[in-house]
């Protein structure tokens, strides 16, 4: 899931620590939940999902308080959905906000789109009645092989979900962990086994459901550019992650961020602080893939434009800590050299950068996924 953490939103205004010297090193005093925070107090709600800009939320489980990092209280989904309704947000299907980015055209105002994972009975059950209330579309991610065993959506359920108007998405037929090389396996050989469980969930959902998934989630959010090749070449028109931030018409369809909105993310705090968030205008020149392999504490190369995000203010986390390093090129103008501070540790983990608007109340955001395939 992703990292970021929550905040309270009854203290008053909080003021955010500017850098110290052409380093921008950051004090470790200064605390994620505090930016985060700053984005609703000082924010206008009024703004919360900009013109064309979108937000992605992923959910799991619904009202299923056993399973706590994956699951989100009815009563929380509720409350989040009534919040939607009363911004005015246009929720649509992930195939709909798709449609836009391919033809270039600008993304619905105040867009928003909600994704299910997993296909879990509690989705049936708990959260999609709360999306019929409020006459919301949703799109379902399913990994063929766990369907109808204990927990999970039978196939006649789905096929009534389909029905209903549902958009089904494919995860994968293992849902396994797709990085993973095998003993002795060569790249093609992994190539070749990654493509058949993706080939073969299509075909189960074709043969189940009578259509073809044309959209992807990469199980838990992991990449390289190898599989997105993978996924481009089956014939998905896009796919999403599962590290944070908002979508706008440069982001590349196959690697679209979402909201994690489980466990300690799934606040109503949290979801009014990602619906403020925009997207920082970050392109990555290094390195080419997030697969680090011994590295433990990778260096990310990146140009940020100019735009509306005060970059003299430019902060990074690692797990919710400032233990980032982010330094400007001496020459290049935009161009930041990151790296955090100690070495990361498991098998996934993140950089979050965040940036303060220059206009009251606007926070921008990215986030960089890193992963260590063959880890627990």
């Amino acid at each position: 899931m992703g990292g970021d953490p929550q905040g309270p939103q009854c203290h008053p205004p909080l003021s955010a620590q500017p850098g110290q010297g052409g380093g921008m090193t950051r004090s470790r005093s200064s605390t994620f939940g505090v930016i985060l925070l700053l984005a609703v107090l000082l924010g206008n709600p009024g703004r919360a999902v900009a013109a064309d800009e979108a937000h992605i939320f992923i959910y799991h489980r619904f009202g299923e308080p056993r399973y706590p990092s994956t699951n989100v209280s009815l009563s929380v989904f509720a409350d989040q959905l009534q919040v939607l309704k009363a911004a005015g947000a246009n929720v649509v299907t992930l195939g709909t906000l798709l449609g836009h980015l391919r033809a270039g055209t600008p993304l619905p105002e105040r867009c928003v789109v909600i994704t299910v994972d997993d296909a879990f009975t509690s989705f049936g059950a708990g959260g999609l009645p709360l999306l019929r209330r409020f006459g919301y579309p949703v799109t379902l991610f399913i990994n063929s092989d766990s369907i109808g065993s204990a927990g999970y959506l039978t196939w006649d359920e789905i096929r009534r979900l389909a029905r209903a108007g549902v958009e089904i998405g494919n995860q994968s037929a293992s849902h396994d962990y797709l990085l993973d090389r095998r003993r002795g396996e060569s790249p093609a050989q992994w190539r070749e086994r990654v493509r058949r469980d993706l080939l073969r969930a299509q075909e189960t959902l074709s043969r189940e459901l009578g259509v073809t998934p044309t959209l992807f989630a990469y199980p838990y959010g992991e990449y390289d550019p190898e599989l997105v090749e993978i996924v481009r070449e089956i014939g998905f028109v896009g796919a999403v992650m599962q590290n944070s931030g908002v979508v706008d018409r440069s982001s590349d369809r196959f690697l679209l961020p979402r909201f994690p909105m489980g466990g300690p993310y799934a606040t109503m705090a949290g979801f009014r602080e990602k619906l403020a968030l925009r997207p920082l205008p970050v392109t990555v020149l290094a390195p080419s893939t997030p697969v680090r392999l011994e590295e433990s504490s990778p260096e990310l190369i990146i140009v940020i434009a100019e735009g509306d995000a005060d970059l003299s203010r430019l902060q990074c986390f690692v797990d919710g800590q400032p233990t980032c390093l982010v330094t400007r090129h001496p020459t290049r103008a935009g161009t930041y050299f990151v790296r955090a501070r100690e070495a990361i540790s498991g098998r996934r983990n993140k950089y979050v950068l965040t940036a303060p608007g220059r206009r009251k109340g606007e926070w921008f955001w990215f986030s960089q996924l890193w992963i260590r395939p063959n880890r627990p």
